[in-house]
């Protein structure tokens, strides 16, 4: 019997060695949205758009009332946090060209190297819009730097995004499907000779641009930019959402025994919205809605996925959107005219471009089975804080100079976040927030966007400041009667600016 004992003494240590191991080394996976407003999703209070595998995530994990991203367009806040650095600390990090160089560069510390190097294998499946090569790209050949230089083991990318050329699938640095005898050009500054464009030849589109969106026609669609040949590379954008999935998937499924990260990039809800044709009418706001039913519905499938295969207690799995929502982006999609009762920025005042709330404050679940109690958190937290709070998780130092570590309020132990945070709106311009007021200071520039778009943009030659504990939707400026606080938000500011 003491024999007996003592061996059940020994599993049980056993067990225990496995399980702390595990919850060390956690497979992670960041589902990123692209465009998807604050109040998108029924887990936010949509009554209008059902979002159900999105309020499933929500169920099973911590829903964020405070999260933001650290800017309001893409291309900064995809910046932030796979580097720990607000954006605005980069001059190029602004919403880039289709053959812009790589804005990483190679040897920068990111969340896939640090990750890469604790030994876990690393991807990003999806949107990228972080540059590509070192300018003069010859897209026919090994395009390099990307993704697989700064810390990524696997990508499975769009070259630029989906509404600009080139309008293919980049794979560990190739154009996939292109055939050798009909290479691809590209040109941002002038078309090539009897290549018809949207601006030119509207009678052959089928959705047709707004403002912009008028250069080369792909898949019955004009975009932003010129390219030609490369016949058999080209995407079908109904088919994005599925190939996409069936990448991260297989990703996963071929790494499934080992550690794992991987960056699920969606495409969606951005325009061009053109949803596959199993989603198309399916939200009754039209492809806009459509799209965001269909990324929903990727959500559910990678869900489904990581429970068949016994993967779902050992993952932590994020999701968040990498700006505030628009409606009018470029295309006549009948976004405005369909939206009726549904509010894609909640109560929050602004959107995607905007310094306000609904630039930058997102919807943010953090969902890991049998370690984060599910509930909701009104700890302040920023993409920029993924840094250092996976790098605490995985016990490895943090190299993001903006990044905090607030892991513990990501866990659900603690409702303290950060203090103070950042965000920007377009072109740089940022305001700073705790969890009762935000300031912006003043900035000369147009009050809104263009007609087509039509959000405001926050800049006022005015100082502003907002109590956003019973002012959420930022309707009354108190700088008034409130100037030793934003004074204080000011001199922080500064000082952060300021910082080497």
């Amino acid at each position: 019997m003491r024999h007996f004992y003592l061996a059940l003494i020994l599993i049980g240590i056993f067990l225990a060695s496995c399980t702390a191991d595990n919850k060390k080394d956690p497979n992670v996976i960041i589902i990123y949205a692209d465009d998807l407003g604050f109040g998108d999703t029924g887990a936010y209070g949509s009554t209008v758009l059902k979002t159900p595998n999105i309020d499933r995530l929500a169920e099973s994990g911590l829903l964020f009332s405070q999260a933001y991203a650290t800017s309001a367009t893409c291309t900064p806040s995809r910046f932030g946090l796979l580097t720990g650095k607000y954006p605005w600390r980069n001059e190029r990090a602004r919403v880039l060209s289709g053959e812009a160089p790589a804005l990483i560069r190679p040897g920068t510390p990111t969340l896939a190297s640090m990750f890469r190097d604790n030994g876990y294998t690393t991807a990003v499946v999806g949107k990228w819009h972080l540059g590509l090569g070192d300018g003069n790209i010859d897209w026919n050949g090994h395009i390099s730097p990307g993704p697989n230089d700064i810390g990524f083991d696997y990508s499975y990318i769009m070259a630029a995004t989906n509404d600009r050329v080139p309008t293919v699938y980049v794979e560990n640095g190739k154009i996939v499907g292109l055939d050798p005898d009909d290479p691809i050009e590209v040109n941002y500054r002038e078309n090539f000779a009897g290549e018809p464009t949207g601006k030119d030849n509207p009678e052959l589109l089928r959705l047709h641009p707004s403002h912009g969106h008028n250069s080369s026609i792909v898949n019955g669609i004009s975009r932003i930019g010129f390219m030609r040949g490369g016949k058999n590379a080209l995407w079908r954008d109904e088919d994005m959402a599925d190939i996409f999935l069936a990448r991260a998937l297989e990703f996963i499924k071929q790494n499934r025994e080992n550690p794992f990260f991987l960056f699920y990039t969606l495409h969606q809800p951005h325009v061009p919205r053109v949803p596959n044709e199993r989603f198309a009418g399916s939200s009754g706001l039209g492809p806009r809605g459509d799209v965001i039913v269909e990324a929903d519905w990727c959500i559910g499938e990678m869900l489904d996925f990581l429970e068949k295969n016994g993967l779902r207690e050992n993952t932590l799995l994020i999701f968040s959107s990498d700006n505030g929502p628009v409606l009018d982006d470029g295309y006549h999609d009948d976004a405005v005219k369909l939206i009726g009762d549904h509010t894609p920025a909640g109560i929050l005042r602004g959107g995607k471009y905007s310094i306000f709330d609904a630039g930058t404050h997102l919807p943010f679940i953090v969902s890991w089975p049998g370690t984060v109690k599910p509930g909701k958190s009104e700890a302040l937290v920023s993409q920029v804080d993924l840094m250092a709070s996976l790098s605490a998780l995985t016990e490895t130092v943090n190299q993001g100079p903006d990044s905090e570590n607030v892991i513990e309020a990501l866990l659900g132990r603690t409702e303290k976040g950060r203090e103070y945070l950042v965000m920007e709106g377009s072109n740089g311009r940022v305001a700073v927030r705790t969890m009762d007021w935000a300031y912006i200071p003043p900035y000369e520039g147009p009050a809104m966007t263009n007609k087509w778009v039509n959000i405001e943009l926050g800049y006022s030659s005015d100082p502003q400041l907002y109590r956003l504990s019973n002012d959420p939707s930022q309707e009354e400026n108190v700088y008034t009667g409130n100037k030793e606080v934003a004074d204080e938000l000011a001199k922080y500011l500064d000082s952060l600016i300021n910082k080497n």
